[in-house]
């Protein structure tokens, strides 16, 4: 993969209203750091910034292109970026100056492609973590790891041992940790319903008698106690 180069400048550490200039007239400023400690304020062009984090990682190697000797050819990745909460314009970024003759440990992101066996059984796919950190020669950072999930059935799991790195990329870990599995599917539980009355009006079973011991309703045409008789 051809590395992309990013043009940039020296700049001079200033005032906020200096930096608010260079933002107006399409910089955005940041800092390179050295991997021996050292650092230089620099300024890259707006466009050409957001052009090159379009759809790759953040960890993706980039070659400084520059009239400072300070930074012309220089091999970066990104460090931090910081942006407007709402409308996620870039605001400053630092980078990260990479020796280009030792490997170099990073967090690289993982993509998961296919789809599980468990999910046409109902079940959910659920990844438990997003990114790995993995060593590597710097011109063999991979923007993604990817993991095959296609053979996943229901509470089946890939550990970070079972994921098939690229090249001389390898994971660094201290412990074989779960990278995703498949969850059994949710069942929904539905409170039992109480029973209606049997008869409209009835008691139900086990209700107490009626107050006072009152007796049945007299039969048809027998006068209740210390009643009088119906007339025929």
């Amino acid at each position: 993969m051809e590395t992309p180069e990013l043009t940039c400048e020296t700049r001079s550490p200033g005032r906020k209203s200096q930096v608010r200039a260079l933002r107006r007239q399409g910089h955005v400023p940041g800092v390179l750091y050295g991997p021996k400690g050292n650092s230089v304020p620099l300024t890259v062009d707006a466009g050409e910034l957001k052009t090159d984090m379009a759809g790759t990682s953040r960890q993706r190697l980039i070659r400084l292109k520059s009239n400072s000797p300070e930074l012309n050819a220089r091999h970066i990745i990104f460090k931090d970026i910081q942006r407007k909460p709402v409308s996620g314009k870039i605001l400053h970024v630092d980078f990260y100056e990479v020796d280009m003759s030792k490997p170099l440990r990073l967090s690289v992101p993982l993509r998961f492609i296919g789809r599980a066996a468990g999910i046409i059984e109902g079940g959910i796919l659920q990844p438990l973590v997003r990114e790995v950190e993995v060593e590597c020669p710097p011109l063999e950072i991979p923007e993604f790891v990817d993991i095959d999930v296609t053979p996943l059935g229901i509470h089946d799991v890939i550990h970070v041992s079972n994921v098939k790195f690229p090249g001389n990329v390898k994971p660094i870990f201290d412990s074989d940790y779960a990278v995703v599995s498949v969850l059994p599917p949710t069942i929904e539980v539905v409170a039992p319903v109480a029973a209606e009355a049997a008869v409209e009006g009835a008691p139900a079973e086990g209700a107490a008698a009626p107050a006072g011991g009152a007796a049945a309703p007299a039969a048809a045409g027998t006068p209740a106690k210390g009643g009088t008789p119906a007339k025929q």
